[in-house]
């Protein structure tokens, strides 16, 4: 399945209309201060920033200019101005484009690439570098990291041009990235996260990796309550690795299928809770961005 085939059910992927409403967001993010902003994150590291902090006393190797004479000549001792270094925050992009997420119509990876782009736009306003990792059964390197304005436009192109991979596989795929040696930065892992080898595959596969990490959930209200009408002896296909079961549905087993999802969303809340992660939950057939503008608007960019 080509992007295009994949995608057009439900029209262009970036039209006017949501290029305006990511504009729009761009706004929102900037009035938000300091909570929900990308850019200008605090640095661990004391330099000559913008921001006075403290005071300590002066070491051989100090910058002269640093030295705090008012106090040297009141006190006769040597101190020197300390300062919260500002700095750019690497945002790494990675959406899921396993061959699952382009079967529905419209296809879930739609939602997925349009948060990728979202998140994109509000990185780039404030000022960070953003690249482009997209994954399935393994990681590519589309585009690294690159600030500026100017850079949305050829990252929407990016984003439209990618197409199905195979079946999820974090192991591989996150592990390919550690590899890449990146700048600690803000991992940004955009899938339904319907890995094979379970959560614990993603567990594992982000054990390891010392960036910050927002997950956002691609889901439908129908991946807990499937359709009404499916009752009966079912053949179902296995979206992901292709494997066939042949299902009798009745309301226990349904019941029983619930109860699993149930399980499957709060053990994905625990695990970013343990590590310290974000967690948007994405509605996949409602608008991307007044969902994403949700998280600087009530403050509830925690990562």
């Amino acid at each position: 399945m080509s992007p295009a085939q994949g995608l057009a059910p439900a029209g262009p992927l970036f039209d006017g209309d949501f290029m305006e409403a990511v504009q729009r967001l761009r706004l929102i993010a900037r009035r938000v201060a300091p909570r929900g902003r990308f850019a200008e994150q605090i640095s661990r590291d004391r330099g000559s920033g913008l921001e006075f902090q403290d005071y300590r006393p002066y070491v051989p190797g100090d910058d002269l200019r640093a030295i705090d004479w008012n106090i040297y000549q009141r006190m006769g001792k040597v101190f020197v101005r300390l300062f919260d270094e500002l700095e750019d925050l690497p945002v790494y992009l990675l959406p899921d484009v396993s061959g699952s997420l382009w079967l529905e119509d419209p296809p879930r990876v739609r939602a997925g690439l349009q948060a990728a782009l979202a998140l994109a736009a509000v990185a780039l306003g404030q000022h960070d570098t953003v690249g482009l990792y997209p994954f399935a059964e393994d990681l590519r390197v589309v585009s690294r990291p690159k600030a500026g304005k100017g850079q949305l436009f050829p990252l929407a192109k990016r984003l439209e041009a990618l197409e199905p991979g195979g079946q999820t596989d974090f192991r591989q795929s996150l592990q390919r990235f550690g590899a890449l040696g990146l700048r600690e930065g803000l991992m940004v892992i955009v899938s339904d996260f319907f890995d094979p080898g379970g959560l614990q595959a993603l567990e594992e596969a982000t054990r390891g990796l010392r960036h910050r990490l927002l997950l956002v959930q691609l889901l439908r209200q129908t991946d807990r309550n499937p359709q009404a009408d499916w009752d009966g002896d079912l053949r179902l296909t296995d979206c992901e690795s292709g494997a066939i079961e042949n299902v009798s549905l009745t309301p226990a087993v349904l019941e029983r299928y619930r109860q699993a999802y149930d399980r499957f969303a709060s053990g994905l809340a625990d695990l970013a809770k343990r590590r310290h992660a974000g967690l948007l939950a994405l509605d996949a057939d409602q608008p991307v961005v007044p969902q994403i503008a949700a998280l600087f608007e009530q403050g509830r960019y925690t990562v």
